[in-house]
């Protein structure tokens, strides 16, 4: 089995548990904002949110605009009104306390770094999002570096994305460079794009029904191990 020097990781959905992450932060602001919360009204959000997300990859939107717009079809979903602008502000500060990891992220990120080899984190999360969940999380030591589109000013699945990534991490040959991702169209693609490896993190045994077709499929991260 081939081995690699460089992982490169997605942060949501890959090291850390994003669901988790959304729900607890969610049901910490229904509760400030004393609406009533069910299951029903977070899978809404859930659709709602995926969708807008969606639609900022496909560079419909900006993630500004994602981040307003996607309370503002909400709130006129479930019926109840908020000013949209601060229920964000404050969604954002819980979601970035929400480091839950992926089951065997700790282990495997810790393997790696025992063999002296590099991880990275590309993500297209919200920079302060994500830079309060990397600070905040245990595997913190063990991330050389992490990159945010928005620093960036491209988006993963796009080649200026990974030629900034590239001229920022330790000199090394595309071909030791793998790259794991629980989404096809930002990683795997990405990774196509890039000229890299990749893997899909395929933890919810989805059917793959596009044309992207990733080098490697894992359904657990300790499958990892065999890429050390």
């Amino acid at each position: 089995m081939k081995k690699y020097e460089i992982f490169l990781f997605d942060a949501d959905g890959t090291l850390f548990d994003y669901d988790l992450a959304e729900e607890n932060a969610l049901k910490i602001m229904f509760e400030y904002c004393k609406f009533n919360y069910s299951q029903s009204i977070r899978e809404k959000y859930r659709e709602i949110n995926l969708k807008m997300w969606d639609r900022y990859e496909k560079d419909e939107i900006s993630k500004e605009e994602l981040q307003i717009q996607r309370f503002e079809e909400f709130f006129k979903e479930i019926d109840v009104f908020y000013d949209c602008r601060d229920f964000n502000e404050k969604y954002l500060k819980e979601l970035g306390k929400g480091n839950f990891l992926i089951n065997g992220a700790f282990e495997i990120c810790k393997s790696i770094i025992d063999k002296n080899k590099k991880i990275y984190i590309v993500t297209n999360g919200i920079l302060a999002t994500q830079k309060s969940r990397i600070e905040h999380s245990i595997v913190k030591d063990f991330i050389s570096d992490f990159f945010v589109s928005e620093i960036i000013g491209s988006q993963k699945p796009e080649k200026a994305y990974f030629d900034y990534v590239f001229a920022h991490i330790e000199n090394v040959s595309k071909d030791l460079i793998l790259i794991i991702g629980d989404n096809l169209k930002a990683d795997i693609l990405g990774g196509i794009n890039a000229g890299i490896d990749n893997c899909w993190f395929n933890n919810n045994s989805k059917i793959n029904n596009t044309d992207i077709k990733p080098t490697y499929e894992i359904n657990d991260l300790y499958e990892l191990n065999k890429f050390i």
